[in-house]
């Protein structure tokens, strides 16, 4: 066969050929160009689509305006009603069947991510609507009672007279939301879906702690943060005066009433719960376990696949943990150390104002000396800055160990990092670093805050959360600073070890109790066993794990799949794979289910190779 591109000197092509040769040519780069033309045209009308579809139903949610940074309808709550609920469903039915009519083939490739992830949304909710009042709306986790003040305090900021109104405003209308959340326990208590009895006593506790003294209303929780909040924008005292008046009037008429309401509702339905804590005990409760275990890890895993998986985690930790006893020396079983580690006053700060202080320092320095090693395996940081702060005392009691909040995306709200000082017995010195590192850097200030300034995406994947993707990059963020040189005290890297136990321990625990049928008192029993917490720390986690099915099994099945896509990268990609690239593809992907992650790592191997 003649090669048409051997120089002229040596072959001579007849020019009737040539001609055939350099038009057919020409027609294949039109073409190509032709197609991208088409591709570029569609996913920009599927992107307009999708940003106004994300606007549509932001501005349904005044309390998602609010938190994105946004004025409008500042004075609402958001929606909670029935109502609401069944006009979503039937708006998802009819977004899908315009998402459907974007032609996929005609899509670039980032777009068909948009479309694949916006149709798994809207089809979970319509597919799954069985499931919808197969939830807990007050629980000691979630819930109107705790929600709503968080919110307020840590999302409604103040900056002028209107915000300060706007506030008062809102307090006004906690009546009409929990009135709503009320018929919403009344629904799932006619279906035979009603908390625990262990959850009442905290949600109660919660209740009593926020309406405060009716004796000194000046002391509301919400006055105080109002009060504050209009010092520090520089609201005139007169004004300050009337709307402080405002709002303590509102308080006892509206938000303090609400609050009463609830507790009652909550004593009658506390007669009615029972001590069977796993879902096994909702109609079809095993199936719903199945799609919540799936929702949660975006796998196909079984419940025995991942008690095995765990199982199998927390033997080879335990061997980890048994090298670091014997290099610190310490003569006695795995379990004599567990409980060295509980009780030796040098692994804890005193449970004091000055010991809790020490503690947020440490935490901010441990996330700013990581700040200073980002370059070295990111190519990618957040503008967004971030704090440390303890949870607030009027939910410490029933809040979590530690959280992250994220900021507003223009980011005059910094994302926040939320250590429990409730029990310092319950917060080691040997976990600060692995904690720092999974809540603030280069763990969720770094995934959210980098999500929420990726300018390409539609703004609801700025938004998007899949359990195993964000909260198996934290914990993957607990191992990355090891190999950049933290953890250099053993007692530190033996608190990493105790938190990924933590977690491999989960995933024998959730399926246990939701479908082995273990009761609350097993689940304790088996995380004193095997991990070196505090019974306090053990229950709360369990009573966690009860209220949210299936959500602690996606940390481990989520890191797991991380390591697993970074050693296959590795290994194909030789001289050619740059951490700081995967990183990016991790990123700035924003929040997807693990399979699409892995998409994404192949066709980057693909493109290098």
């Amino acid at each position: 066969m003649i090669n048409p591109f051997k120089s002229p000197f040596k072959t001579i092509i007849p020019v009737f050929t040539l001609l055939l040769i350099i038009a057919s040519c020409g027609t294949t780069e039109s073409d190509e160009n032709a197609d991208d033309a088409v591709k570029l045209q569609e996913s920009k009308e599927l992107k307009i689509w999708l940003n106004e579809v994300y606007e549509r139903d932001l501005m349904l949610k005044p309390q998602d305006l609010t938190s994105v940074g946004r004025k409008d309808r500042q004075s609402e709550l958001n929606d909670m009603s029935e109502e609401y609920e069944l006009e979503r469903l039937e708006q998802a039915k009819k977004d899908l069947k315009r998402l459907r009519e974007f032609d996929m083939d005609k899509l670039d490739e980032q777009s068909k991510i948009s479309y694949r992830l916006f149709e798994d949304q809207l089809k979970n909710k319509i597919d799954f609507e069985k499931y919808r009042h197969y939830d807990y709306p007050v629980s000691q986790m979630h819930g109107i009672q705790a929600g709503l003040p968080s919110f307020m305090m840590n999302k409604h900021e103040i900056n002028n007279i209107e915000d300060a109104k706007a506030y008062v405003t809102r307090l006004k209308a906690f009546e009409k939301a929990f009135d709503q959340v009320i018929d919403n326990l009344n629904i799932r208590e006619a279906k035979g879906i009603i908390p625990p009895k262990f959850v009442f006593p905290y949600a109660i506790s919660d209740c009593k702690n926020i309406m405060g003294d009716s004796v000194k209303p000046e002391d509301n929780i919400f006055i105080n943060d109002l009060v504050a909040k209009m010092e520090k924008a520089g609201i005139n005292q007169k004004d300050q005066v009337d709307i402080t008046i405002s709002a303590m009037r509102t308080i006892s008429d509206h938000v303090n009433p609400a609050y009463q309401k609830l507790i009652d509702h909550l004593t009658i339905l506390e007669s009615k719960s029972t001590t069977d804590d796993g879902v096994w005990k909702f109609p079809d409760g095993d199936e719903f376990y199945q799609y919540r275990l799936e929702k949660m890890t975006t796998t196909s895993l079984t419940g025995s696949e991942i008690f095995t998986t765990g199982k199998d985690e927390v033997a080879r930790i335990h061997g980890e943990m048994q090298a670091i006893m014997d290099q610190v020396k310490f003569e006695g079983s795995l379990q004599d150390f567990f409980k060295f580690m509980k009780v030796d006053k040098q692994f804890y700060y005193p449970d004091s104002e000055e010991g809790k202080e020490t503690m947020l320092a440490g935490y901010q320095q441990i996330v700013d000396d990581m700040e200073a090693r980002l370059d070295e395996v990111f190519h990618t940081k957040p503008k967004a800055k971030m704090k440390v702060k303890a949870v607030e005392g009027w939910r410490e009691k029933s809040a979590g160990k530690a959280f992250y909040e994220e900021g507003s995306p223009d980011g005059s709200r910094k994302g926040t990092f939320f250590a429990n000082l409730y029990k310092m017995a319950d917060m080691p010195k040997y976990e600060m670093e692995a904690l720092a590192f999974h809540e603030g850097i280069p763990g969720h200030h770094m995934q959210c805050s980098i999500a929420q300034e990726l300018t390409e995406l539609p703004e609801f994947r700025k938004r998007l959360w899949y359990t195993a993707y964000g909260e198996g990059w934290g914990l993957y963020c607990e191992y990355l600073p090891k190999e950049l040189g933290f953890y250099k005290d053993p007692y530190s890297d033996f608190g990493r070890l105790a938190m990924e136990l933590w977690r491999a321990c989960r995933l024998v625990v959730d399926v246990g109790l939701h479908e082995k049928r273990w009761t609350r008192e097993e689940a304790i029993a088996y995380l004193m066993e095997n991990t070196p917490n505090s019974q306090n720390s053990c229950t709360k986690a369990i009573e966690r794990y009860i209220v949210m099915p299936g959500q602690a099994t996606g940390y481990k099945i989520g890191m797991i799949h991380i390591l697993k896509m970074r050693a296959k990268a590795e290994a194909a990609l030789g001289d050619k794979y740059d951490i700081r690239t995967f990183h990016d593809i991790f990123l700035k992907t924003g929040c997807v289910p693990l399979y699409i992650f892995e998409e994404r790592i192949d066709a980057w191997i693909n493109k290098e190779k």
